[in-house]
C-alpha cells in the first residue's frame, strides 16, 4: 500500500463510528466499521483506562495499529485494499498479552464478520 493509512482524529468521527456502525467482538478487541462510500480507508485506535495505566494503554494501541497495518497489507497484496470504511479498533483487557498470531486472527476475523473483507 502506498503511504500510510488515513487515520480517524477527531471525537465526532469516533463517536459517528460507535453509533452507526457494525461491531465484532474478539477477545482481544473490538472493532467498530462504518461504510463511507465517498472515502478512504480511515482507522482510529482506542483503548479505555479500565485497561490500565498509561503504559498498558499505549502497548496496547501499538501492538493494534501494527496488526492492522500487517493485515491490511497483505490483503492489498492478494487484491484490492478495503476502500470507504472507517474503522475504529478498540483494545481490551487482553490486547497487551494476547499472542501475536491470536491477535492478527482476532482482528482478520472482526474484520470478516463486520463485512469488511469478503468471506
Amino acid at each position: 500500500m502506498p503511504g500510510r493509512l488515513s487515520r480517524l482524529t477527531k471525537r465526532r468521527e469516533f463517536l459517528r463510528v460507535a453509533s452507526r456502525g457494525r461491531k465484532a467482538a474478539r477477545p482481544s478487541l473490538v472493532l467498530q466499521a462504518l461504510p463511507q462510500p465517498e472515502g478512504p480507508l480511515r482507522l482510529g485506535f482506542t483503548a479505555t483506562k479500565k485497561i490500565g495505566n498509561a503504559v498498558i494503554r499505549n502497548r496496547a494501541k501499538r501492538r493494534l495499529r501494527e496488526a492492522a497495518r500487517l493485515t491490511l497489507a497483505s490483503l492489498a497484496l492478494g487484491e484490492a485494499p478495503p476502500q470507504g470504511w472507517d474503522l475504529v479498533l478498540i483494545a481490551r483487557d487482553g490486547t497487551g498479552a494476547r499472542p501475536w498470531d491470536k491477535l492478527l486472527a482476532d482482528l482478520r476475523g472482526a474484520l470478516r464478520q463486520a463485512g469488511v473483507t469478503p468471506e
